[in-house]
């Protein structure tokens, strides 16, 4: 029954106007007594715009505002931009979470590899399974993407269907898993739906996505052609891509030996839920060194340039038990993910100074996306016929171009929003109507400090223009009881004029404290903020560069 207040709302709280930390909420209701339901809950990565910050996360405090009104959290699949908030975000909702049997024992073993992780009950849900919460009856849809047990969501409501894509590709052809459901999506455009809610990501990009079978094809030549020790290094959680390495080794009588903690993780969990079935065993990473070069291959992880990953310290020959040499072969099969090319750059000069050969997507496909292009989100939008179309899991201009692509389709209303917009589906015209809280969290070491902090903001200062610290002690007449000391931090030793900084910021320093009144040199703060000034400006003129300044007065 659909009272006369009653409306279907959508909201992303994260993923909407970038690509990342994916978390999208669905509402029901009334203004006043709507239930919601979440669908993901990922996390992006820093980059060096971010010193010392290794995961983004979305805010979510209008989710604990409304704790009480969310019926659950439904994850789409494993990926860490879709799963990858969980441990550190489920304890502030403590919601049932929903998912798929691969992305529970995924989520399962990250908990346990996590001192300290809580746990979290999941009720599994089987592929293609429906299920209800509260007003939303919701039903998995398989779609193929680069990794097992991608769905998309149809969420069906009184007040009509909504199809959630999360991640996906059609792939007639998959290594592992079912293709993409044609069928059901079909059904659902007889059905009627009322809005599709869809991946953005290549929407950029003409023609269709290469399959999953072409690369395994490719790898295969590349592997058995190879004369000396071959390493692939590609995204962990790409099972279809690791089961298709690993087949091509057996055909060459070649051991498997898994280098990386991730890509061992991800490896068992594949096989405990029948991914690798029929693969021999991979070997442990202390039996490298024991086999011939030509029987032996290294699946590694650091497809990205992570500078702590497997591949890295191999390309600085830092790895205690994995070395590669003149005449091996290194396949890269992945794409670096925008913002990270320079390290996996630096990876590839590591590996080809040493005289091997490195092997990329730019001249042998070695690698395909996971996300629809133009000819497949055309397929999509034809399939289910939507009302409404939302751009999403994209930045600016992939939803932008999807949005124009539904609209030459003939799609009715197409909506483009941002995080934190709180947009009406139905009844009535759709659009914005409101905003809810939005924003980002920042993973510190071991915790959260919001985006809003000036914790990012002042290490980036630091980094700019370094620090110093003067610390003076006081009689309490104003007098100085003895030198000033001083301490400069990526500051340079000398200035524009061949003099040290540091004499010149402490003639500053002791400049400024004697030109002060007498009753003014009683007074700390106001010594601490006249030292403070003449510092930064004394440094400036030599430098050009206001670095920060903290002053410390003793009293004695």
């Amino acid at each position: 029954m659909v009272g006369p207040s009653d409306e279907l709302v959508f909201a992303p709280l994260g993923g909407v106007g970038e690509i990342g930390m994916n978390l999208a909420i669905y509402g029901f209701g009334d203004e006043r007594r709507r239930q919601w339901i979440a669908v993901d809950l990922g996390v992006s990565f820093g980059d060096e715009s971010l010193p010392g910050i290794d995961l983004v996360m979305p805010d979510i405090r209008y989710l604990v505002e409304q704790r009480r009104n969310i019926l659950g959290l439904v994850l789409t699949h494993a990926h860490e931009d879709h799963f990858g908030a969980l441990l550190d975000l489920w304890p502030k909702l403590e919601l049932p979470v929903y998912a798929t049997p691969f992305t529970a024992a995924l989520l399962r073993a990250k908990q346990e590899s996590e001192p300290g992780a809580p746990e979290i009950p999941v009720n599994i849900v089987p592929l293609g399974a429906r299920f209800t919460l509260g007003p939303f009856d919701i039903e998995l849809v398989s779609m193929a993407h680069s990794i097992p047990e991608s769905n998309g969501l149809i969420i069906r409501t009184p007040l009509g269907p909504v199809l959630h894509t999360g991640d996906w590709k059609i792939d007639p052809t998959p290594v592992i898993g079912p293709p993409t459901d044609e069928a059901k999506l079909r059904a659902l455009g007889n059905e009627g739906c009322l809005a599709l809610i869809g991946d953005s990501t290549n929407a950029v990009r003409e023609g269709r996505s290469p399959s999953e079978s072409d690369v395994a094809k490719c790898l295969a030549d590349l592997i058995r052609t190879a004369p000396a020790r071959v390493a692939v290094t590609t995204f962990a959680s790409n099972v279809a891509r690791v089961r298709a390495v690993a087949e091509a080794a057996a055909k060459c009588e070649r051991e498997v030996v898994v280098v990386g903690r991730a890509m061992e993780r991800i490896s068992q969990v594949a096989r405990e839920t029948g991914y690798l079935d029929g693969i021999q065993e991979f070997r442990s990473v202390d039996i490298y060194g024991h086999l011939p070069p030509d029987k032996v291959l290294a699946l590694c992880t650091g497809s990205q340039g992570e500078a702590r990953a497997a591949l890295s310290r191999i390309a600085q020959d830092e790895h205690p038990d994995v070395a590669l040499s003149r005449g091996d072969r290194v396949i890269f099969s992945s794409r670096a993910i925008p913002g990270n090319e320079k390290a996996v750059m630096r990876v590839i000069n590591g590996l080809v100074s040493q005289g091997i050969e490195v092997i990329t997507d730019r001249n042998h496909l070695v690698h395909v996306s996971g996300h629809p292009r133009v000819d497949e989100l055309t397929d999509m939008i034809n399939w289910v016929r939507p009302q409404i179309l939302v751009p999403a899991h994209g930045e600016a201009l992939h939803m932008a171009e999807h949005a124009a692509l539904a609209r030459r389709l003939g799609v009715g209303k197409v909506v483009l929003c941002r995080d934190g917009e709180l947009v009406r589906l139905a009844p009535g015209a759709p659009g914005k109507i409101d905003e809810v809280p939005a924003g980002r969290l920042y993973k510190d070491g071991s915790i959260l400090v919001s985006a809003e902090e000036r914790t990012v903001a002042d290490r980036r200062r630091l980094s700019f223009a370094g620090v110093v610290s003067v610390a003076l002690a006081l009689t309490e007449r104003g007098e100085l009881v003895a030198d000033p000391q001083l301490s400069l931090a990526g500051i340079p030793e000398v200035g524009s004029h061949g003099r040290r900084m540091e004499d010149i910021a402490y003639d500053a320093a002791i400049e400024a404290f004697e030109s002060m009144p007498r009753a003014r040199k009683r007074d700390p703060d106001a010594v601490a903020e006249a030292v403070r000034r003449a510092v930064r400006a004394a440094l400036s003129s030599a430098w050009n560069k206001k670095p920060t300044c903290h002053v410390h007065v003793l009293e004695v």
